[in-house]
């Protein structure tokens, strides 16, 4: 019996939520700092953990950052205690900050279905919950377009056994996360979720792509 809690215990540490002290109130709201890097395009993307989807797309050739944040709901202003009710209707959700000359729009709807299970219905691994769903979110009907025909084609070539379930929906407004979740993965290697599950996936998209990683990876 002890030993069977004990397990238990280690499973309850890995998921996203519970890997985090949660917080009553964001305050004060974070902002990222200003780049000085012009010409940038951003996009955004829901894919369960933002932990997770953040080091993915970080570690893609033509991406300079990637914040998490919450995006998809109604809520205003929403910090993570609220989000992990999974009543705000928001998804945790990473905005990307891409060079277009060096990695198209294209490429990065690639890495958001190759880096996840699109078929899962508000889950993504061991995190459970609509906060955890996964959402392409465009902010023009070519954006649209395109997510919509690489759904297509994944179902027309069938790459997955069960049906895509991703929403594709129009970009409303996205919510930075707390500082401290912004590059949580690579701030905590040893966080157990991290180390279980982060890494893991990291390092199977890694493996997969290898001609879309930086060179430091």
């Amino acid at each position: 019996m002890k030993l069977f809690l004990t397990l238990l215990s280690l499973v309850s540490l890995q998921t996203c939520i519970s890997s985090t002290p949660l917080i009553d109130k964001k305050d004060p709201v974070w902002e990222p700092p200003l780049s000085e890097q012009k010409d940038l395009a951003k996009a955004y993307f829901a894919a369960g953990c933002f932990w997770c989807v953040e080091a993915v797309f970080e570690s893609v050739k033509g991406v300079h950052e990637v914040y998490s944040g919450y995006a998809g709901g109604e809520t205003k202003n929403p910090n993570y205690n609220q989000i992990g009710t999974g009543r705000t209707g928001h998804a945790e959700a990473v905005e990307v900050h891409y060079d277009p000359k060096v990695v198209s729009f294209g490429t990065l709807v690639q890495v958001f279905f190759g880096s996840h299970d699109p078929t899962t219905s508000n889950r993504q691994g061991p995190d459970r919950g609509s906060q955890y769903r996964s959402i392409a979110f465009y902010q023009n009907s070519s954006e649209r377009e395109m997510i919509q025909d690489y759904i297509a084609l994944l179902e027309k070539k069938e790459i997955f056994t069960n049906a895509i379930v991703t929403e594709v929906e129009p970009l409303d407004k996205f919510y930075f996360a707390e500082e401290y979740h912004q590059d949580y993965e690579k701030r905590n290697p040893n966080n157990p979720y991290v180390r279980s599950v982060s890494i893991p996936r990291l390092r199977k998209f890694q493996k997969s792509y290898p001609e879309l990683l930086k060179e430091n990876h």
